[in-house]
């Protein structure tokens, strides 16, 4: 275990380096002034020159890399160029909003897509196998910011049921203002007792959170009706039914438990997907989040933001695989970890 996890590692540390190499590259092909950017278009030249040389653009490429990787080891990741802040700080502030999204988000697609599996693995190739097959096909096809608007149309302009946008009411905000405690408001809202807060994030998030989850539900259910399909032909699904043992029993513990490893790759992957495409889910219904400040840094062409929430996509992508790993070993014997 401690050679496989070293070894990862390893691997890890290589991939996050020709990574922060390819991006700090192309970061500085693309035809654009940082310097602007920081100061404005209307700066005068004098105000651009001092900017390059505070931000160290003045020097040759490679000594502006290695300062960044220095940057990145200290914990120096640079300013970002549209807010003049540490990004760091900038993504520590968001990153709470976007990880409670995604938890709900893959709670949601986790539930539903195993069950939508398992009934549509049933009977096969009738109706509600259908039906569920397409379900499935539509989250994994139908683009994010599509279904986005299409609930709000829904929940929002005909139905009147739900918020449109936003973490929380602005009146809630004031009149009933969360006790930070880890940093998680939605979280927080519930451990301190504020119900009129945590009752109006969870309206919030119920949009945001189904839109989000469509595209891993999808993936979820495909995998696991096909999964469940290999395993109900094996030899002792047919024995376990000959016993008499309840058709509940065999397909939710015994047939589901050995469909799972494959399931569990999708999933850890999906999640790791999901964190890096909430960019347009964030945007549609503004949510606080990295996605929101992911699009804006590109809008804005923010040097510092996308680089480092490029390396922060990544590392969730390896820590995705590693996981799913070590998931995959512990429920199939038969996977050994080298």
């Amino acid at each position: 275990m401690l050679r496989f996890l070293a070894s990862r590692l390893g691997t890890a540390v290589v991939v996050l380096f020709v990574l922060t190499l390819v991006v700090f590259v192309l970061s500085r092909v693309i035809p654009a002034d940082p310097a602007v950017v920081y100061a404005g278009p209307k700066a005068p030249p004098e105000e651009l020159a001092r900017i390059r040389e505070k931000l160290g653009f003045d020097q040759p490429l490679i000594v502006q890399y290695l300062g960044y990787l220095g940057g990145l080891v200290t914990g120096d990741w640079g300013d970002s160029l549209a807010t003049k802040r540490p990004v760091l700080d900038e993504l520590a502030t968001r990153l709470p909003a976007t990880l409670e999204l995604l938890f709900a988000a893959m709670l949601i697609a986790v539930v539903v897509g195993i069950v939508l599996g398992v009934v549509a693995a049933k009977r096969p190739g009738k109706a509600l196998d259908g039906a569920i097959r397409f379900l499935a096909i539509g989250g994994v096809s139908m683009p994010a910011f599509w279904l986005g608007l299409l609930l709000q149309v829904l929940f929002v302009g005909q139905l009147k049921l739900l918020p449109a946008t936003g973490q929380f009411s602005t009146e809630v905000e004031y009149l009933s203002p969360i006790t930070p405690v880890t940093g998680f408001p939605l979280f927080d809202s519930l451990i301190t007792g504020n119900w009129v807060a945590y009752s109006d994030g969870l309206a919030h998030l119920v949009l945001p959170a189904i839109t989000l989850a469509a595209y891993p539900m999808g993936l979820i259910a495909r995998m696991t009706r096909a999964s469940m399909l290999e395993v109900l032909g094996q030899d002792y699904v047919f024995t376990a039914n000959a016993y008499g043992l309840r058709d509940g029993l065999i397909r939710w513990r015994l047939a589901l438990k050995n469909a799972m490893p494959p399931t569990m790759t999708i999933i850890g992957l999906a999640a790791a997907y999901t964190l890096t495409g909430t960019f347009f889910v964030e945007v549609v219904f503004n949510w606080p989040g990295i996605g929101q400040f992911a699009a804006a840094a590109m809008l804005a062409v923010d040097y510092p933001a996308i680089m480092a929430i490029t390396l922060l996509g990544a590392a969730a992508y390896l820590i995705a695989n590693l996981v799913v790993d070590l998931v995959q070993a512990r429920l199939d014997p038969r996977v050994t970890l080298v």
